[in-house]
């Protein structure tokens, strides 16, 4: 695992922070906070270990009820932008990997809106696009993810949608599918390290909005999601330092939409979804660097699609 530039120390298990004392980091470990039942939001954050298999536990709650948000981790922090559902939000709220608990408010994004896609690297937290209330939103926003604040402008979206999903390498965001003004196909990228608008990287498979993604420090996964010809259960992946459009990597256990994705630099997981109108609390895993089809993890604590997910291992540490 690669050590963040904020780190002026590390000794195998924690981290020093600026000053602060050592910051233990936590196992590979998976948060999925909010979502939606079907009738209502909820706040609940559940946790699993990436390693192993088993059922989510609680962690904490955010401070609203939140769906279709979303978030963004380094190895100690998540940072998550909470989504309104039928409203609108600017709310970051954050917590630490090892203690558990509540959140606690980080900032705000420039504008209130939901259906963003988020990505990260071991210092910095990517929001792209969303929705307003008026259509889609083209603007990125960009979080320093140990620094307190409001998101500042990173540059717009290459393709203007809302649900889209997103993961990353060391260096590079991508982003994938989404809806408004149509569904989407288009794969783009960022420089994290950097501002500007994103460019295109390839064409997935086919147009789809509410898939979930997740990433090694190599390759980008992009599972299941919707369509206007109904529910999918194909993973794609592409190869992040190249362009190119994604190739089969194989199945989800069950088609659904709003599922959301998380990973170590090895595994992916994949939670909760809308499966052809019912809700599920499955949790699915892959192995990154091979293909194939997704395998049963566990259960979600409670059945919900559209959580905020993020992970303190994923590709871009």
């Amino acid at each position: 695992m690669a050590i963040s530039s904020v780190a002026s120390g590390y000794d195998g298990v924690s981290l020093l922070v600026g000053n602060a004392a050592y910051v233990p980091i936590a196992a590979p470990t998976a948060l999925f906070a909010g979502g939606y039942t079907g009738s209502v939001r909820v706040t609940t954050i559940d946790s699993i270990t990436i390693g192993t298999t088993g059922n989510g536990t609680n962690f904490g709650t955010l401070s609203i009820l939140s769906s279709d948000g979303a978030g963004v981790g380094s190895e100690y922090r998540a940072v998550f932008h909470l989504g309104g559902g039928a409203a609108y939000y600017a709310t970051l709220e954050y917590l630490t990997f090892t203690s558990g608990g509540n959140t606690t408010n980080f900032g705000s994004l420039a504008i209130a809106k939901n259906g963003t896609a988020s990505c990260s690297s071991a210092t910095r937290g990517i929001f792209s696009g969303g929705d307003s209330g008026a259509g889609p939103r083209a603007d990125i926003d960009y979080i320093t993810i140990a620094t307190v604040g409001n998101s500042t402008n990173f540059g717009n979206q290459y393709a203007t949608k809302h649900t889209r999903a997103g993961c990353s390498s060391t260096t590079r965001g991508i982003f994938a599918g989404g809806t408004g003004g149509g569904e989407s196909d288009v794969i783009e990228y960022i420089t994290i390290a950097s501002t500007g608008n994103g460019t295109s990287f390839g064409t997935l498979n086919q147009t789809k909005y509410g898939q979930g993604a997740c990433s090694s420090a190599t390759r980008a996964i992009f599972a299941s999601g919707y369509r206007s010809t109904g529910y999918l259960i194909r993973i794609d992946y592409v190869d992040m330092a190249s362009l190119g459009n994604s190739q089969n990597f194989g199945d989800i256990t069950q088609s659904r939409f709003q599922i959301r994705g998380a990973s170590s630099s090895t595994r992916g997981v994949f939670a909760g979804g809308d499966a052809s109108g019912t809700n599920v609390n499955t949790i699915d895993y892959i192995t990154i660097a091979s293909t194939g089809n997704a395998t049963d993890f566990g259960d979600l604590t409670a059945a919900r699609n559209a959580t905020d997910s993020c992970s303190n291992a994923h590709g871009g540490i």
